[in-house]
């Protein structure tokens, strides 16, 4: 789900992008109307505009003085009666183009005036455009004169004059400033939430049990750093919680491993079979209050219990330990060691816990004269009940571990505090209990 949803720099960069575009057509439209009509200030454009392209075809190469009119206005200069003239001087009078008649003379300024740097005058009010003006240019050192006059703008050149301005007064300036923009923002962004991604990578890692687990948020921005503050509140209310839920619990094993004392001690004055079995169903709750005990105190383990020790050892320890009881309740034990040590970091106690439960759930769930084999590799230990012959499929289907499963639960834990998991598999003779440490 997390992947499909887009990432919070996209969503800006989308609604920063959208803004941007209607921004420009907004204004777009506010410099289409202000331009289109305003009829003086198009007409200062085009002459500006029109005579700088003509300005465009004078060459000065030292002395010498060329003109060649450029090709983008070549076709509205260079015919009679296309609607538009033009005159190019010296600033001493000489012609250096002209596509103007003697009748056209008299729209000009007269050749031996010498006009202004910019002048323009409208022949017929409004649109399209009737008028006539000049500029003049300094190439190099000369001064030359440009002079233009239009009639009903046939070509449309008012056209290029409007899109002219809009490429140079809008889209341009806001191109550059919606590339800026983005990028500062999606920088900004990325920057921002560099200590969130970091902060959720470290909230993968955070172990649950530990109520010393927190998200630092001292570089984050006030905004997202109140969702951290929220996620620890959150955690210390959970550790709470768990601190009172496992009081609980193991108060109420307390509590309750005093009477079962004393009822036992009660049966054992009484000499009957009844009396014998009911020591047996108090045998087994205790059995069960002490496992129930023994689950709670793992909420409470610390890492500064973890050592350096030979899991070979560890586990041929707990076998020998075991070897006698695991012979009386009609079962034989194996010990079988694939490699000569396997050294790794972990809890001694609680690691022979976790062995000595698989054990005695084998014990207790299989058949007499059933077969449990301890295998120990490197970083795992296998425990294997193998029925004996002759064992009917149904009987060995109904194998399972304790009525709550509370001895599997507690080996699982252990698994999960050292890193590791607890596997069962099913074989042709039994059952096959892996935990893997490694």
């Amino acid at each position: 789900m997390s992947r499909s949803r887009p990432t919070l720099g996209t969503i800006l960069a989308r609604r920063v992008a959208f803004f941007a575009i209607l921004a420009m057509l907004l204004q777009l439209a506010v410099v289409f109307s202000d331009y289109y009509w305003n009829v003086g200030e198009l007409s200062r454009l085009f002459v500006e505009q029109e005579t700088e392209r003509l300005a465009s075809g004078i060459v000065v190469d030292g002395a010498s003085v060329r003109y060649r009119i450029p090709e983008s206005v070549q076709e509205r200069y260079s015919q009679g009666g296309a609607g538009y003239v033009a005159r190019v001087r010296d600033a001493s009078g000489a012609l250096l183009f002209e596509s103007c008649d003697a009748a056209c003379e008299d729209r000009f300024l007269p050749a031996d005036v010498n006009p202004p740097d910019f002048w323009l005058r409208s022949l017929t009010p409004g649109k399209p455009l009737s008028l006539v003006g000049g500029r003049a240019f300094f190439i190099g050192s000369q001064r030359f004169l440009v002079d233009i006059a239009t009639i009903n703008d046939p070509s449309d050149v008012m056209s290029d004059v409007l899109w002219n301005e809009v490429m140079e007064h809008l889209i341009v300036p806001m191109s550059i400033l919606l590339v800026l923009v983005l990028g500062g923002t999606l920088l900004s962004v990325r920057q921002a939430l560099r200590p969130v991604r970091a902060a959720a990578e470290a909230a993968d890692r955070i172990e649950p049990m530990d109520s010393r687990s927190h998200l630092d948020f001292d570089e984050m921005p006030r905004e997202i750093a109140h969702l951290a503050v929220a996620v620890n509140r959150a955690f210390k209310r959970v550790g709470e919680l768990m601190k009172s839920q496992k009081i609980l619990t193991s108060g109420i094993a307390h509590e309750i491993r005093t009477p079962l004392a004393a009822l036992k001690l009660e049966l054992g004055h009484i000499d009957h079979p009844r009396a014998r079995q009911a020591e047996a169903d108090v045998d087994d709750l205790v059995r069960f209050v002490g496992q129930l005990t023994a689950l709670a105190r793992l909420d409470s383990v610390d890492q500064s219990m973890f050592e350096e020790l030979d899991l070979v050892e560890l586990s041929s320890s707990v076998v020998t330990q075991l070897a006698p009881w695991v012979y009386e309740n009609n079962h034989s034990l194996e010990f079988v060691c694939q490699v000569q040590a396997a050294g790794l970091q972990g809890a001694p106690a609680l690691l022979r816990d976790a062995l000595r439960n698989l054990i005695e759930n084998a014990v207790r769930h299989t058949p007499h004269h059933s077969t449990i084999i301890v295998r120990v590799g490197d970083g795992t230990i296998t425990v294997e009940d193998r029925y004996p012959q002759g064992t009917p499929q149904d009987a060995a289907n109904e194998r399972s571990s304790d009525s709550l499963g509370i001895g599997l639960k507690i080996v699982g834990r252990i698994a999960e505090i050292h890193q590791g998991s607890l596997s069962k598999t099913r074989s042709k003779s039994g059952h096959i209990f892996e935990l893997n440490l490694r």
